[in-house]
């Protein structure tokens, strides 16, 4: 089953050099400067002159960047890629097409940026899970996947199906004692099984002995009540093969057999009737009701390599195979059918688009004008997917894949859905409150999806189970709100949040926000802290008088030279932001304290909550 694949890529890399020039000399000073919002003007005259090149587009986007104008950021980023950058930079460009929910194009810039420095941490995390901002919104995420411990590390482990006795049946080539198959060079397959605890683990796999031959067995199927086993066998077992005399070879198929057990033992083994030394029939599948055997094959009248049949079963009696159509079927390869409650059959297929190899897909096939659906991440990779079966009774399927580099068998567990409903109210008057920006994020506070509430002051958000979560709720005149979701059961949950008028942050001295987040040694703005921000905006257009003294503190790491110019860009761009909202810049000053202010005077010897108290910025009212 396993195949490699080896793609050979030359890159011919033309970079055209590129500096500041005379033309953007005085937007370039703006923006050394932190003043981004004259800066930003300055580059737009350029780009209205024709006079912009990759480096104006460049600093145009990390203008906006700075001031957390991610729409307009992206556009200018858009343009300046079109020429090599830095690795910074499209990092900085994923990051505004994540913020606005474009998280196939941020990663393909995150991949990018991963090729150009690929021991980042930024970087590793993205190859490790490129998806990290959570599609736990997004139905099509059907099923977590986890490792389930009894996989050979050098063997081929797959065909797995979990009895309703708890049993997990699979094939393997674990067996190296055996001699090797002359076409694969690997040890023939054996049946083996597994016993699966309450706690879903796995024992030590065993060999069925009573259906191994010293040739290929397996996989398997078996009936609702576990006493009758299909599986799959070569035919030289039973010396069922046709010889090809010139070249001393005994050609033999896959065949299926039945089984029926008596007092814990598989006996009366026998040949289903449409066995053939021409063509090869495998990979079984029997409907739950036990009246239709699934199964691929190469046999004729299909329409690819190999293709999924069905035959029916009745009192014992097999029908004539029908071939699925091209529903199911391509000029490809199909195989390893599974089907669950007797109308959902899901398969492997080579033929369909998928992400490579192998892809797993599924079917109703009592609705003939629905398609065949990739399951998609993470089931599918770009390696082979393949064998896919779930046990509705215990809720797990199990499934196989080389992208280990060799078959090995994981575990599918279903996503449990829960949806939220959030009710926004007034905190004084407590009325609902229509229109109110309600924002789904990560535990990592990443935004996910935002909403409005409707007349009733309420929406609704289609989540995982077991998942922590939060929501925010902004609206004009009212402080920014935000409620942690703890990690819950499925169904459904009511979440109320209150918002207070924005009029409550207001003292003689000061604008009383929360702190404004800042990264680690970095400067710019984050979504969190133009969320606060936003808050302080509006007072000031509700006060057009009132003029404000940014003051930005840090903690008392690091030296005090060091302290003091990170202080200062942070007041700047906090100050700039405020001017990208239209504040006008002759209400605004800012000023760095570095940690010549602390809150909490404790000198060297902080805690990291007391270090947390000394990074704060101040808003006082100075007029």
């Amino acid at each position: 089953m396993k195949k490699i694949y080896s793609l050979l890529t030359l890159f011919l890399v033309i970079t055209a050099g590129y500096s500041q020039s005379k033309q953007s000399e005085k937007a370039d000073k703006l923006f050394e400067t932190y003043q981004y919002v004259d800066a930003i003007d300055a580059y737009l005259q350029l780009v209205e002159s024709n006079k912009a090149d990759a480096h104006v587009y460049n600093n145009l986007a990390d203008s906006y960047y700075n001031v957390f104008n991610m729409v307009e950021a992206s556009k200018w980023y858009s343009k300046a890629v079109n020429t090599k950058q830095d690795a910074e930079t499209y990092y900085r460009y994923a990051q505004t097409l994540k913020s606005q929910g474009k998280y196939e194009e941020a990663n393909k810039q995150m991949s990018v940026f991963a090729s150009m420095m690929p021991n980042d941490q930024r970087a590793k995390a993205h190859l490790e899970n490129p998806n990290y901002i959570p599609s736990l919104a997004d139905k099509s995420k059907l099923f977590d996947v986890e490792e389930t411990g009894i996989n050979d590390s050098e063997q081929s482990d797959f065909g797995s199906i979990l009895s309703n006795d708890n049993i997990l049946y699979f094939v393997s080539s674990r067996n190296v004692s055996k001699k090797d198959d002359k076409w694969t060079n690997k040890p023939y397959l054996d049946i083996y099984q597994s016993v699966r605890d309450a706690k879903g683990t796995l024992s030590d796999p065993e060999p069925v002995k009573a259906l191994n031959t010293p040739y290929h067995d397996g996989p398997i199927t078996l009936s609702a009540d576990g006493n009758t086993i299909i599986f799959a066998r070569d035919g030289h077992s039973s010396k069922s093969y046709k010889r090809i005399k010139n070249k001393n070879v005994k050609l033999a198929q896959l065949g299926l057999y039945t089984a029926t057990r008596e007092n814990g033992e598989w006996v009366n083994i026998q040949p289903l009737p449409f066995n053939s030394k021409e063509y090869s029939v495998s990979h079984p599948s029997l409907s739950t009701d036990g009246k239709t055997l699934y199964f691929a094959s190469n046999m004729p009248g299909g329409l690819g390599d190999t293709d999924i049949w069905k035959v029916s079963i009745n009192n014992g009696k097999y029908g004539k195979p029908e071939n699925l159509g091209p529903r199911v079927n391509t000029a490809g390869k199909e195989g390893f059918p599974f089907v669950s409650d007797n109308t959902t059959l899901y398969f492997a297929s080579s033929g369909k688009q998928g992400f490579g190899g192998f892809d797993i897909f599924k079917i109703n096939l009592n609705k003939e004008e629905e398609e065949a659906v990739n399951m998609g991440k993470p089931i599918n990779t770009k390696s082979d997917d393949f064998s896919f079966s779930i046990n509705m009774i215990e809720n797990v399927g199990y499934f196989s894949s080389n992208r280990s580099g060799v078959d090995n068998i994981y575990m599918a567990i279903p996503i449990c859905q829960l949806e939220a409903i959030v009710i926004v109210k007034d905190a004084i008057t407590k009325d609902v409150l229509a229109n109110v920006a309600t924002t789904l994020l990560d535990n990592q506070e990443n935004s996910i999806i935002t909403q409005n509430t409707t007349t009733l002051g309420t929406t609704s958000f289609d989540i995982e189970c077991q998942t922590e979560y939060m929501f925010r709720a902004s609206k004009d005149g009212y402080q920014s709100m935000s409620y942690a979701f703890d990690a819950s059961e499925g169904g459904t949950k009511s979440i109320e949040i209150l918002l207070e008028p924005i009029n409550d942050l207001i003292t003689d001295t000061e604008v009383k926000l929360n702190n404004i987040y800042f990264e680690f040694n970095k400067s710019n703005i984050t979504e969190r802290g133009a969320n606060e921000l936003n808050k302080l905006v509006e007072i000031m257009n509700a006060y057009p008088e009132m003029n404000i003294l940014v003051k930005s503190h840090t903690d008392t790491k690091g030296n005090k030279s060091y302290n003091q110019k990170l202080s200062e860009r942070r007041a700047q761009s906090t100050m700039q932001y405020l001017i990208s909202k239209g504040i006008n810049k002759e209400r605004l000053s800012a000023k760095g304290m570095g940690s010549s202010e602390p809150k909490v005077d404790c000198k060297s010897n902080c805690t990291d909550q007391e270090d947390a108290q000394n990074r704060r910025s101040e808003f006082l009212i100075i007029k």
